[in-house]
């Protein structure tokens, strides 16, 4: 497994990460099925694990199953959520961090994150001081943003944040005009999040949940397929996403979900045995992004 330091918070991190909203779907007498998922990835040398408080049963069922190793892994969680039925207030960011503490069964977190507000409530500055005062009675030992597009910027910009989780992969290219370079300039982390694209390169609608959100997805992979043949280009469509993620330098971990150790250990066979791809195709991806989707924004 290939390790990186986080920014400048000095936590040296896999670069693979494992992305855990998918599990809160899970009842929290599942902990078996959550603890060998968990314990599986931690073996195989992930130790960045990715949840948020609104992510149903997923901080219980990791407290539940992994809390015994807590040394093991760096924890960052998130905050707020611009889906909840809760007002973005410093309260509501001081409650989720209670409950995560609680649900995580830890003292401290590695890393809470304000989940996706707008750049207009980060520039009243109530729930960011509320996450800073969470990090200085080590509630937290490191704050972060996720989210995308104008507020990401404003995150990166404001110089409070250690990390930037922000969207980033084949098809969602936008962070790639200047963001990512930006938060690197600022000495943050960069996480980046959907880094295979949902796997809609090559894909199908068939069988799948669609929903808006991967309606668009699609539609964008579709657009760029239909300028031809890729050469070079692997035949698999994850190996082809996790390549074009991980060949950008700026990315420091990319959080993958699933919740199938069998799923898992192919993440990390493709990570381990099949990267880099060839240049010449992530150039190529690069090119058709800025041919056919320069205007395209980021996928919230």
């Amino acid at each position: 497994m290939e390790y990186r330091l986080l920014g400048e918070t000095g936590c040296k991190v896999s670069r693979l990460g494992l992305g855990l909203a998918q599990i809160g779907a899970f009842e929290l007498t599942d902990t078996n099925v959550v603890e060998r998922l968990l314990n599986t990835a931690l073996d195989m040398g992930i130790n960045f694990f990715d949840t948020a408080a609104s992510y149903r049963n997923s901080e219980a069922l990791i407290g539940r199953a992994i809390s015994h190793r807590r040394e093991e892994f760096f924890l960052a969680t998130k905050c707020g959520h611009w889906a909840a039925e809760v007002p973005w207030t410093a309260d509501t960011v001081r409650t989720h961090i209670e409950r995560s503490l609680r649900r995580l069964d830890t003292d401290h977190l590695d890393l809470v994150q304000l989940h996706s507000c707008d750049e207009e409530l980060l520039g009243e500055g109530e729930v960011v001081q509320a996450l800073i005062e969470a990090r200085e009675s080590g509630k937290t030992r490191f704050i972060g943003y996720s989210g995308d597009n104008l507020a990401a910027a404003v995150a990166v910009d404001s110089g409070t944040f250690h990390t930037l989780q922000t969207t980033f992969n084949l098809i969602d290219q936008k962070a790639r005009k200047g963001l990512l370079e930006r938060a690197k300039d600022a000495k943050m982390g960069v996480i980046a999040k959907r880094p295979i694209a949902n796997g809609v390169w090559g894909g199908s609608l068939e069988n799948s949940n669609s929903t808006v959100q991967f309606d668009t997805m699609m539609h964008r992979a579709n657009i760029m397929l239909a300028l031809g043949p890729i050469p070079e280009c692997p035949a698999g469509r994850i190996e082809l996403a996790m390549g074009f993620t991980f060949a950008h330098s700026a990315v420091d971990v990319g959080i993958l979900g699933t919740t199938n150790p069998e799923h898992l250990k192919e993440n990390v066979r493709i990570f381990e045995e099949a990267l880099p791809i060839a240049d010449e195709v992530v150039n190529e991806l690069c090119l058709r992004f800025d041919t056919v989707g320069a205007e395209w924004k980021q996928l919230t």
